[in-house]
């Protein structure tokens, strides 16, 4: 594993910016490829890991930098939870570990770097500095993975009965005796517009 200097360094090359949610991702990432005993995340252990990642800001994009999880390759799965918190799941052993960052560890760095005024600049110190347990709760938790969420997982694909488009890994709504997409179903997040 590389150390957390060199992939800050990284995260702050992917995200475009070096700020306290990279620190914190970073850190995060890394406890938890530690607590699962991962130590080559990119190398002969690149098959081996499934993250969660529960919010979409800048600490998902530290994340993926540290466990070389992608979404592209089926590894990094996003859920809306809004929450500053990380799944990591080893599929060769089943064993998954959840690391959230604590809410007071914004407290926590008022109290270390009161002399620094920036926010932002005052977290990113004290994150650096913070004990694991000062910073994060851990909880091993048991994550059901189905073959499709698997990264590789190959299927066939089924059409859409109503738009056509085809529908990858047991996506697809069964209606009425009608294979739909979620978005012919009534859950798109769209709506179609006049060109």
């Amino acid at each position: 594993m590389k150390s957390f200097d060199e992939y800050l360094r990284d995260a702050e090359q992917a995200h475009g910016h070096l700020c306290a949610g990279q620190v914190l991702g970073v850190r995060l990432a890394m406890l938890g490829l530690q607590k699962l005993g991962i130590d080559d995340p990119h190398g002969k252990d690149r098959k081996r890991l499934v993250t969660f990642v529960e919010i979409d800001r800048c600490a998902t994009d530290a994340v993926a930098v540290v466990t070389g999880c992608r979404l592209g390759k089926r590894a990094l799965k996003f859920r809306d939870w809004g929450k500053m918190a990380a799944t990591f799941v080893d599929v060769n052993s089943g064993r998954a570990v959840r690391v959230a960052a604590k809410e007071s560890s914004k407290a926590r760095a008022r109290e270390m770097h009161p002399e620094i005024a920036n926010k932002n600049q005052q977290q990113m110190l004290a994150y650096r500095e913070m004990p694991d347990d000062d910073l994060f709760a851990t909880q091993w938790v048991r994550v059901d993975l189905p073959p499709e969420e698997f990264p590789g997982y190959k299927a066939d694909r089924v059409a859409c009965e109503v738009c056509g488009e085809g529908i990858n890994f047991r996506r697809e709504v069964q209606r009425d005796g009608r294979v739909l997409c979620r978005g012919c179903a009534g859950e798109s997040y769209y709506d179609l517009a006049a060109e």
